[in-house]
């Protein structure tokens, strides 16, 4: 029960310390030269929009078996090995042709099958019993680049949400292909739906210049509508890629010199500025279409080779879809599109109510802990309420110095706190009881009930605290933000209830010497 003044001074120091980390929570203008940390309200708080959507993982498997099917056609003709028919079958999950003849069928497998795969045993390639050769994709592979489609897609949707200046946005999987998307503060969220929507894949193709393949592509040519239809038909550009959009290292909104109209710039790295000089060197005079998300957006002529690996795009933007477009360039592309399954908006009004009926809970459950504490201990019960009322200003400074989100299920788990508080100074109180109904004087029985009951608090707390911290680590969404309350204010707790009410019940033992426990 002896406390030094440095052991005074750090117990009082901590509580000091945790007021002042509490008080920008309530000013509206924290001084700006201060770095002040303040706890964000939730969705449920603070109002806002809620979206939960969907990878397409059909179109995810079809650009794969696109993919192949080119890497097929090249290597085959690398290998002076003839074909016929290639055909991608999205349903199977297959990619087949004809062999130019049926002697070279075993070439064509051993030679394929070198092909180099994104997963081990992404596919096989095998012979059909009608004559042709497939590569399947397997099943495994399948859901292996789904996995890693749906961690890289919240990876893009979180830069360009953060691109917007949305504040604490929640960004989750759910299930195998989903994505749930939290926005406090923004009740409108059809911006943010254009912006994930789009996919922002980006290619920079030839277009074909034989007149006669605008009706009748062959093989290896695909017509493309204009972004613009105003601007005519289909064009058609062949599907080999000369330069991806993945080399792109920057984009930006700006105003185009010449027409004076909102345009986007865009800068490759070092590797796609060696492919724009190669096919701007070696195609002087032709198309070059900027095809995004199957869409060409402009098809200009290449007057002159470019050497800088810079560029601009221009399309009739505005203001608003130049930035847009800039932002998701810079973002990156989504590896497939994303849908909105189910939308959800909480307007500001529903979520003051919502800050109200918290607070209000909170505020009568403190009250009729405090008048049970005094009613039932005395002045033992009154320090038990301070050390109350200190844990509850600790667990908000612990809150506001991770920037933590406070949502109603987190206001729910510091009531929570609070009780399981209350357990620990009850129980410390009755420990007190027994020893003075046993005879002890008050100083040893303060002193026998505080260590009795500190084995006993530890051991519930820290069982309590493993528990949270699985919440929290395999939870999602409310469950994480309960857990994290309840972990935070078992910490508090031990601090309150094992230092700063023994502090004070010591100090005032100190000071009265009385001859009788007041319990």
């Amino acid at each position: 029960m002896y406390y030094s003044r440095l052991k005074l001074a750090s117990v009082l120091g901590v509580c000091l310390l945790g007021l002042l980390l509490c008080l920008p929570n309530g000013m509206r203008k924290p001084f700006p030269s201060i770095p002040w940390r303040q706890i964000h309200l939730g969705l449920d708080l603070r109002g806002g929009s809620y979206l939960l959507m969907q990878v397409d993982l059909k179109s995810l498997t079809h650009d794969r078996l696109q993919t192949l099917a080119e890497n097929t056609r090249d290597t085959l003709l690398k290998s002076q090995l003839g074909y016929q028919n290639i055909n991608v079958d999205a349903d199977k999950n297959t990619v087949s042709f004809q062999p130019r003849d049926a002697a070279e069928a075993d070439t064509d497998v051993a030679t394929l099958d070198k092909l180099p795969r994104v997963v081990p045993n992404e596919f096989s390639v095998k012979k059909q019993d009608d004559g042709t050769i497939a590569l399947v994709l397997s099943a495994d592979a399948i859901k292996a680049r789904a996995r890693e489609a749906v961690t890289q897609s919240i990876e893009i949707v979180r830069r360009r949400i953060d691109g917007t200046g949305a504040v604490d946005p929640e960004i989750t999987r759910q299930g195998d292909d989903r994505i749930v998307v939290e926005l406090p503060g923004i009740s409108d969220p059809e911006r943010i739906k254009a912006l994930l929507g789009t996919t922002a894949k980006m290619t920079f193709r030839l277009v074909d210049s034989n007149p006669l393949h605008a009706t009748y592509p062959p093989p290896g040519v695909s017509l493309v509508p204009m972004a613009n239809p105003a601007e005519g038909g289909p064009l058609p550009v062949f599907d080999h890629v000369d330069v991806d959009g993945t080399d792109l290292t920057n984009a930006g909104a700006v105003i185009d010199q010449q027409t004076g109209e909102w345009a986007v710039s865009f800068s490759f790295d070092s590797v796609g500025t060696r492919a724009f000089l190669s096919v701007t060197q070696t195609n002087v005079g032709k198309r070059f279409a900027i095809v995004l998300d199957n869409k060409v957006i402009e098809a200009p002529v290449i007057r002159t080779p470019i050497t800088g690996g810079n560029g601009q795009i221009t399309g009739g933007f505005d203001a608003q879809k130049a930035t847009d477009l800039a932002l998701m360039l810079r973002a990156g592309a989504l590896p497939a599109p994303l849908s909105v399954v189910e939308q959800r908006s909480i307007g500001p009004s529903l979520g003051a109510d919502s800050i109200r009926a918290g607070i209000l809970s909170l505020g009568v459950g403190f009250l009729l802990v405090v008048v049970f504490m005094v009613l039932f201990y005395g002045r033992f019960g009154w320090y038990a309420d301070i050390a109350l009322l200190a844990n509850l200003v600790l667990m908000v400074a612990i809150l506001s110095l991770f920037e933590a989100t406070l949502t109603l299920p987190g206001m729910a788990g510091m009531l929570l706190t609070l009780g399981m508080a209350v357990d620990a100074n009850i129980l410390i109180n009755e420990r007190i009881r027994e020893e003075v109904a046993r005879g002890r004087t008050p100083l040893a029985a303060m002193q026998t009930g505080f260590e009795r009951a500190t084995s006993t608090i530890v051991d519930s707390n820290a069982t309590a605290f493993l528990a949270h911290v699985m919440l929290f680590v395999f939870g999602t969404g409310p469950v994480r933000g309960f857990a994290l309350t309840i972990t935070i204010g078992i910490a508090t707790t031990l601090f309150t209830t094992l230092l700063l009410s023994r502090m004070l019940m010591a100090r005032w033992y100190a000071r009265t010497r009385p001859a009788s426990l007041p319990v």
